[in-house]
């Protein structure tokens, strides 16, 4: 488990007694005040998205912000308090890419454990060929699968999704994916001295 950023005061009293400890009857390191006793449990983000289509094409947005900025992605985002994540899916392709979807089936579950996230993405139908930039977004189109900038893409979830999509579409079935991407090794720098 990757511990948070430590938690400065308690969210229940406010002191500053705050402790990474295993809670009794837990198994799991949580922040715990030593004043209160109040157990303060963070748990993974859901980040919800659409694949949406209009014919062959899918719906692509440049990223405008970070992390990743001036990149493609599919319209994606945290999941709201109090909305189901198919109704999340919906918002967050109505905010990046100002497009109203038939959400369809839940297709991609993918989980990002070295950044307590999970991705949940759902294969979508526009209503209309409508769309435009969101205040997240520079740009928004639909692309044919040749079309794909795969060197441009924002993430690898996001690769993940698409080259899946493409695969399936050629099977002609849509099955429900779920899989995890660890952190990607990276080379450490030759230091020896030797070339």
């Amino acid at each position: 488990m990757i511990a948070p950023d430590r938690m400065k005061f308690c969210s229940e009293c406010g002191s500053p007694r705050v402790e990474w400890r295993v809670p009794e009857g837990d198994s799991v390191p949580r922040e715990l005040c030593m004043a209160c006793g109040a157990i303060h449990y963070r748990n993974p983000k859901i980040v919800v998205g659409c694949l949406a289509t209009w014919g062959d094409r899918v719906l692509l947005c440049r990223r405008a912000i970070e992390p990743r900025q001036g990149l493609w992605t599919l319209p994606a985002g945290f999941m709201e308090n109090g909305e189901t994540i198919a109704a999340g899916a919906a918002r967050e392709t109505l905010e990046e890419a100002q497009a109203e979807v038939d959400v369809g089936e839940l297709y991609v579950v993918i989980s990002l454990p070295q950044i307590s996230q999970v991705y949940m993405m759902f294969r979508s139908r526009l209503l209309e060929p409508v769309f435009g930039p969101g205040p997240e977004s520079l740009e928004v189109r639909l692309f044919d699968e040749d079309e794909i900038p795969w060197e441009r893409i924002a993430f690898r979830t996001i690769v993940r999704t698409l080259r899946s999509y493409f695969l399936d579409r050629r099977d002609g079935a849509f099955p429900l994916r779920v899989s995890a991407l660890e952190r990607r090794a990276r080379l450490a720098p030759d230091l020896s001295g030797a070339a």
